[in-house]
């Protein structure tokens, strides 16, 4: 008799499932993958009071000793969340305007504002930092999102765009203001299109911001933006601002302010690629438009 499986043309001592091979590419033995690690090295950020919270760590005859890496670390694509008017995009603008001060070429993905714009602010960042705009100028690359709908509705052509802007200007600095614009209206696919820009910003060795929005039923102080947590969990690092208005006489006793006045707070919340402070600092913007961590 022949048995169900058998009129199925599926025999009892075959599986069922199809038969893959490995992909022996991906088995990496630790010796020969280090040879391919990048060196660890601190990328100053142009924001006072930031580039001393992360460190790596020594070994000296007394035991562990801290040593501050100078900077965010280098090739790490670090998420930067918090509600409007925290200073997300002042933050995005100075690590621009550092970086071209110091000779290298940056990607900024205009998002939310046209390019003409955005550039009116960075010029104004550089005028605080003592940086000449004129000689920067060249340096900052932009891609124009805000005003070619297409790029934010195609990967692809986002992508591709991206990646002829890095290679023709030989760019490794990458700003996305913001990435919640690219999937804003899909908030579903938040990971799906926050993991795809991490693997190819990892991929051009790219050291990058990406800035996410909180919707306002967010916790202030969580690294949670728009999406959830899909980006906070595939980035290398979140820095998280907030602010907080100042509204009863305790409050302002607290943060010795006047009541009425807005105070600021950032934390790291988290970072894969080395040591970082974990406390909360609270963070000011001057008169120029400047953020400092306090």
């Amino acid at each position: 008799m022949v048995g169900k499986a058998e009129k199925n043309g599926v025999q009892n001592n075959q599986p069922t499932q199809q038969q893959y091979q490995p992909l022996k590419e991906a088995v990496l033995v630790g010796a020969d993958t280090i040879l391919r690690a990048p060196e660890l090295v601190g990328i100053p950020t142009g924001v006072e009071g930031l580039d001393e919270l992360f460190y790596t760590t020594e070994i000296t005859p007394e035991g562990l000793r801290k040593v501050q890496l100078g900077g965010i670390p280098k090739y790490g694509v670090f998420n930067l969340t918090g509600v409007s008017d925290t200073g997300k995009s002042l933050i995005a603008e100075q690590f621009a305007v550092k970086q071209t001060s110091r000779g290298e070429s940056v990607v900024f993905v205009t998002v939310e504002s046209p390019a003409e714009f955005v550039v009116l602010g960075i010029k104004q960042r550089a005028q605080a930092l003592g940086i000449d705009f004129e000689k920067i100028k060249d340096k900052i690359i932009f891609i124009d999102v805000a005003s070619y709908s297409s790029l934010r509705d195609n990967l692809a052509e986002f992508f591709a765009t991206l990646a002829y802007a890095i290679k023709t200007y030989k760019a490794e600095y990458t700003v996305i203001d913001s990435i919640t614009g690219l999937f804003e209206e899909r908030e579903v696919a938040a990971r799906i299109v926050v993991r795809k820009i991490f693997s190819f910003l990892k991929k051009w060795k790219q050291t990058a911001l990406l800035i996410s929005q909180k919707r306002s039923g967010h916790e202030e102080l969580t690294a949670e933006a728009a999406g959830g947590y899909a980006v906070g969990h595939i980035v290398d690092g979140t820095f998280v601002v907030a602010k907080e208005l100042v509204d009863t006489p305790y409050k302002a006793k607290m943060y010795k302010v006047e009541v009425g006045d807005v105070v600021r707070f950032f934390r790291i919340d988290g970072c894969r690629l080395t040591g970082h402070d974990t406390k909360l600092h609270r963070m000011e913007i001057t008169e120029t438009g400047l953020v400092r961590i306090l």
